[in-house]
């Protein structure tokens, strides 16, 4: 068989009319052709090579090439080291930048962080995971109209006090996450519905966010999965609403034990995870879409009817109760402060940091989310020490200290609101408070 010179010009050779192998126009710079040896010898043995080989016009710059013939010559087989869709496997001849997503497959991602009962940018792994894996990020918070109005019993399902707490704390996320080079965009509506019009919009493939406990939340994980499973986006959850991570527990959480003793029993020693530092800067939004960021509504867009119930006299406790992460880390550090000023507890209630002071009175700011239990944790046992009970870290036995004790409590109700929200059992072990004596 004859090369066609049209084919495969070759500007170099001098006779045109001379048979060439097909392979040897091969305009590539390294060409490697692995062939069984009785092809080639003896010479008289017939040989029918391949047909030309047609390699996209996307891997003309390639420099190397590797085909091999299987041992029956009338069906070859050629493998080549090029992706049958080169743009998802792009050559590096550079070394990656430090500022690159360690991930290349995660370097064209765009994704969507899902905030929920986390309204902090420090030690959220989610936010954190989704900067790290993706070249844009879109944060979103949706007010879910089904967490307001009326309950079945007359009441409302969220008070006015409480949603402008959250209004509050939502506000200030929107303006951490400016301050490090993005934006919160904001939505009133079902979070199935307004996730998949956002994925669409912007062509997100994946989905950050923290999993929640409750019965109604998690009923609405899945129905954003179940809505996002047609369109091929990934879910991606994490756990960063307690003191010791899920993962870490020393049982499965269908086997925790339904009483408080026996979870400390379990959990005594256990260690609790370093905390994740906030980024100082954020990945940028989608470039398309055109997604506005949108409003963040009042208590009247909310169905709330403020003037009944906030108009009348507040409490001190009530007036002082701002919210946002920027409040919560500053509550944090004045706590810490007077815990490190007060005299150690000696039984008595002279101390001021017991008593009618005995509340740390963080409490919202970690139900929101604003503040995590971890960096409470780390920040108390850097600026108060004393308070953090040797057993917290694992080296003895000893009995924990008031604060490890709430944390604990507070640990307790939240894995086992996640065992009998997630499971489907008929008959469930009732939940007890302690065994033996009080807790």
């Amino acid at each position: 068989m004859e090369a066609n010179p049209q084919e495969t010009p070759d500007p170099q050779s001098e006779d045109q009319s001379q048979p060439r192998h097909p392979l040897s126009t091969t305009p590539f710079t390294s060409l490697t052709l692995s062939l069984p040896t009785h092809f080639i010898s003896p010479p008289q043995l017939p040989f029918k090579p391949p047909k030309l080989i047609k390699i996209p016009n996307q891997t003309s710059s390639l420099s190397l090439i590797t085909l091999s013939l299987s041992s029956a010559p009338t069906k070859p087989h050629f493998k080549s080291t090029v992706s049958s869709n080169p743009l998802q496997t792009p050559l590096s001849l550079n070394p990656r930048r430090p500022s690159e997503p360690s991930n290349l497959a995660g370097a064209r991602r765009t994704s969507i962080v899902w905030f929920r009962n986390d309204l902090r940018v420090h030690d959220n792994e989610s936010l954190s995971s989704a900067n790290t894996e993706s070249s844009s990020v879109l944060p979103v918070y949706i007010f879910d109209p089904r967490d307001y109005g009326k309950s079945s019993s007359g009441f409302d399902k969220t008070g006015p006090y409480r949603a402008s707490f959250l209004l509050e704390s939502v506000s200030t996320l929107r303006q951490s996450l400016q301050a490090r080079g993005s934006d919160l965009i904001v939505r009133i509506g079902r979070p199935e519905t307004v996730i998949a019009d956002l994925v669409k919009a912007v062509g997100a493939e994946a989905v950050y966010t923290h999993r929640e406990v409750s019965f109604d939340e998690v009923k609405g994980e899945g129905k954003v999965e179940m809505k996002l499973k047609d369109e091929g986006v990934e879910v991606k959850y994490f756990w960063g609403s307690t003191l010791y991570h899920i993962d870490d527990l020393p049982f499965k959480l269908e086997d925790m034990p339904t009483n408080y003793g026996g979870f400390r029993e379990k959990v005594k020693g256990l260690k609790i995870r370093k905390t994740i530092e906030a980024l100082d800067r954020l990945r940028g939004l989608p470039a398309g879409g055109d997604v506005e960021p949108g409003e963040i509504p009042t208590l009247v867009d909310l169905g709330l009817n403020p003037t009944a119930t906030m108009n009348q006299a507040k409490t001190s406790a009530n007036a002082s109760l701002v919210g946002g992460e920027t409040e919560a880390l500053e509550r944090l550090k004045r706590f810490a402060s007077e815990c490190k000023s007060q005299p150690a507890k000696d039984g008595s209630n002279d101390s001021s940091m017991y008593g009618a002071k005995f509340s740390c009175k963080i409490s919202p700011w970690l139900a929101m989310g604003c503040l995590s239990p971890r960096s409470m944790f780390d920040e108390l046992k850097k600026s108060a020490s004393r308070t953090i009970s040797a057993s917290t870290n694992g080296k003895d036995g000893g009995d924990m200290n008031w604060l490890m004790y709430e944390l604990l409590w507070r640990d307790f109700f939240r894995f086992i609101t996640k065992k009998y929200s997630s499971a489907k059992q008929n008959n469930a072990a009732p939940v007890t408070a302690c065994t033996g004596a009080a807790a």
